[in-house]
């Protein structure tokens, strides 16, 4: 039973898993399938075991976590929790990247496809044309994204979780525009970008850039505010506001998705088949340093995350300037 368990920071110890994962062989969801309780991971149990309430105007302040020794165990989980909450709002992997992996070393070697022959007709005893797989020449390195906050635990204890969880949040999401930067910058790297007719961007810009990617389907384009603005003020794009105020999301009368990059190096726009053109490389998940979470009662709170990008499939990315003066 969830209310049974021992809680010690060893739990976020175990090599190959997550606190949750590790909670989770102590109290598995499978127990709790026909009961009020399904639907809660571990962790969440353990926050209702202690009467821990991290949402809402009427949410505990940050100090309930630190009442006994074993919720104080929690506190780094529910930490982590918000900062991924906040980098997974402000990513673009979502739209861009066509599987993500992890590995447990420090670089990696990503896989590039390519393909010959304008065909796959064949003719009788001809040559079947070659779709070839190779691992990358060189070896990348991941890179670790990090930022510590500073603040004493006089100065949290009694905020409300709502209200503590909105700065990690904004934490998470610091570091996630960074990695979208990175993103772009490698997945782009040694590409030779077109240009637009004329020294603006205009519809016909849009469709001829869409309309390069003929063996892929442009599903998301990338490009700065500035661009983005240029782009919705077009005549055209009237009509997709449709879409945005059903889904949120800004695509273009063809399909292609907008998003938002301000971490773009260049006036570029970005053209990516989803389907098939970027791996995302995690070398580790969101991490915080639980030790000084649980012994210092948050002191600092350092997190950091190590990532990388590889280009699996030539031609599915494309680069439009959008600026050519």
């Amino acid at each position: 039973m969830y209310t049974d368990i021992k809680l010690e920071k060893g739990l976020y110890s175990i090599t190959g898993k997550t606190f949750t994962q590790a909670l989770a062989e102590l109290d598995p969801d499978s127990a709790y399938e026909n009961t009020e309780l399904k639907g809660l991971d571990a962790f969440e149990r353990q926050l209702k075991r202690f009467d821990i309430k991290v949402k809402g105007a009427n949410s505990d302040r940050v100090e309930k976590f630190f009442l006994s020794t074993q919720s104080a165990v929690l506190f780094p989980e529910y930490v982590r929790r918000a900062i991924k909450a906040g980098l997974n709002s402000a990513s673009i992997l979502g739209q861009v990247a066509a599987t993500t992996t992890y590995t447990d070393s420090m670089d990696f070697r990503g896989l590039t496809v390519t393909s010959d022959g304008e065909s796959d007709v064949v003719e009788q005893a001809g040559e079947l044309p070659v779709t070839t797989v190779k691992l990358a020449a060189a070896s990348s390195a991941l890179t670790k994204f990090a930022r510590k906050l500073s603040c004493s635990y006089e100065s949290i204890r009694k905020q409300r979780l709502e209200a503590f969880g909105v700065i990690l949040r904004n934490l998470g999401a610091a570091i996630a525009r960074d990695v979208n930067g990175l993103c772009m910058a490698q997945i782009t790297d040694g590409i030779t970008p077109s240009s637009i007719a004329g020294s603006d961007i205009t519809y016909a810009d849009l469709a001829a850039f869409w309309s390069s990617m003929s063996e892929f389907n442009m599903t998301t384009m990338v490009c700065k505010p500035e661009t983005m603005a240029k782009i919705l003020g077009l005549e055209q794009m009237k009509y997709c506001v449709g879409d945005y105020m059903a889904s949120g999301m800004v695509k273009t009368p063809y399909g292609v998705t907008l998003v938002k990059c301000a971490q773009l190096e260049s006036d570029v726009a970005v053209g990516i088949d989803k389907s098939c053109a970027v791996e995302a490389v995690f070398g580790t998940d969101v991490v915080v340093d639980f030790d000084k979470l649980i012994s210092t009662q948050c002191s600092e709170i350092a997190c950091s995350v190590t990532v990388g990008f590889s280009k699996l499939t030539d031609g599915a990315v494309k680069v439009l300037d959008t600026d050519p003066s």
